[in-house]
């Protein structure tokens, strides 16, 4: 095991034209009704020479009120989302301050509405749809239904006369699930119950599932822990996931769609496995059941792997309140240890060369400072994770305040990671975890760190090392979120 010591204490005129090259001068050598002539042309001239600058600028006018809704709207928005983390929009809460001091939520399975991503979650809409249902579909628009035959494909384009109705509603006539055979995830085509909503937009069409919570559990569970977790683990991760899924519904993060959520990391990934018994098995036996704090649900942030310690909500800038502190820093072990001492991503190490280093913080960050000299975590927080960095170059520096930033900044290609088993992985967007030393040697700027993802709440592969120690899914939760209760309805 690689060494980790202290890592803990983070450009002539149309006269001139028209008359010849006498100019102005010339028009006194014609006639007066040559003169009236010549004007009536000029007069008609301006008037078409005037209406070519008006229509010209109607359809510039219209150019840029275009740009500017694509900029506002789909295209501006997925442009400007950036990361489709899931941290991304916990960052966003955090820096707004406070969100689980909404009116207190009533538990009764309510619909969630999923906006369907495209494939790779690359954007929000579709060229095409198609969908198929082994029991046949009915397909509703305005006051009309239509049925498909069981096997039938339905394919819709944008301009699908059925639109001209507004939305379309696709449901399989058997009850079960209808296929979006246009879509590819993790599962193949993914399928999905409950309703299937189409809507027509100016860059193709928009998929929103709805369906009861209950439901969508089922398809988040196995998309957000491998299903043969132990079943204590799946539990717990059944009931963050709930207590998010129910934070979300409150608000719609897609008002254009009417869409709470979507199926990917930007919020939990849905629908890219498949259910299993397992992961149904965990929502089942903990139906309903959410995560309290002070008498109301809160918001249960997960991720990967922790490196023994989770970071408190100030890695994200948030001040801390009475209203989060279920979101304290904590020690993940029992009295023989960190409970994920062995896991492959406890520990890791990163060699940069300084010019990668450079070429990334410069753009990552959009500041050139030339070639770094020095890289230096000037602030942590609870645990020893990184709160602020500030990287020296020849031509100046930068600062980066926050967890996410952080790790943002010093992410991307051109180096690799060696976790502790000794296994080598490319680098990604963003940095392991913010939980890491900086040391210098010759020209490698040097990051030995601990844990994947950004370190507030569960870590889901520490609630599967405690479940293999017998911890039961209260248990477990009780760690991760202090003083909190776990309870239905």
């Amino acid at each position: 095991m690689m060494q980790f010591s202290n890592l803990f204490q983070y450009s002539g005129s149309w006269t001139d034209r028209m008359m010849g090259q006498g100019g102005a001068d010339g028009v006194k050598r014609y006639s007066r009704r040559t003169r009236n002539q010549l004007f009536q042309i000029r007069v008609s001239g301006y008037m078409k020479y005037g209406l070519w600058i008006l229509t010209c600028l109607l359809i510039i006018g219209g150019l840029q009120a275009a740009l500017t809704r694509r900029e506002g709207g789909i295209l501006g928005r997925m442009k400007n989302r950036g990361d489709t983390q899931k941290q991304d929009e916990a960052v966003r809460k955090a820096e707004e301050g406070n969100q689980d001091s909404k009116p207190d939520i009533v538990i009764d399975n309510p619909d969630i509405r999923v906006l369907i991503m495209t494939n790779g979650y690359a954007n929000e809409v579709h060229p095409a749809v198609e969908a198929v249902a082994a029991g046949g579909l009915i397909i509703s628009f305005g006051e009309e239904n239509q049925e498909v035959e069981g096997g039938q494909p339905a394919v819709f384009a944008p301009d699908d006369q059925r639109f001209q109705s507004g939305q379309i509603r696709i449901r399989a006539k058997d009850g079960g699930e209808v296929t979006l055979s246009s879509v590819k995830r993790a599962c193949g085509a993914p399928s999905y119950a409950g309703i299937l909503e189409l809507r027509t937009t100016a860059e193709g069409i928009a998929v929103v599932n709805e369906l009861p919570v209950e439901s969508y559990l089922c398809k988040v569970i196995p998309s957000e822990m491998p299903a043969t977790y132990e079943l204590e683990a799946l539990k717990a991760q059944a009931v963050c996931a709930r207590s998010f899924a129910y934070q979300q519904i409150q608000d719609y993060g897609y008002p254009e769609y009417e869409a709470h959520v979507n199926d990917s990391t930007d919020y939990q990934v849905y629908g890219n496995s498949q259910a299993q018994d397992g992961t149904n098995r965990a929502v089942e036996e903990t139906k309903g059941q959410v995560v309290r704090y002070q008498n109301r649900i809160v918001t249960t942030y997960y991720y990967s792997t922790s490196c023994g310690r989770t970071a408190g909500l100030e890695a994200w800038g948030a001040k801390e309140d009475e209203s989060n502190q279920y979101l304290r820093s904590v020690e993940v072990k029992d009295g023989e240890g960190d409970y994920e001492s062995e896991m492959p991503w406890y520990r890791w190490e990163a060699r940069i060369p300084a010019g990668t280093l450079s070429n990334l913080i410069g753009l990552n960050t959009g500041t050139d400072i030339g070639t770094v000299q020095s890289l230096e975590i000037t602030n942590t927080g609870a645990g020893g994770v990184a709160l602020q960095i500030c990287a020296v170059g020849d031509k100046g520096s930068v600062t980066v305040d926050t967890e996410n930033k952080i790790r943002r900044a010093l992410g991307g290609g051109g180096y690799e990671i060696t976790r502790q088993d000794g296994t080598k992985v490319s680098a990604q967007k963003l940095l392991p975890s913010a939980f890491f030393t900086v040391q210098r040697d010759g020209d490698l700027f040097v990051l030995s760190g601990g844990g994947y993802g950004h370190g507030i709440g569960m870590s889901q592969n520490g609630a599967n090392e405690m479940a293999k120690k017998g911890k039961n899914y209260i248990e477990i939760l009780s760690l991760f979120f202090q003083d909190v209760t776990i309870e239905a309805g």
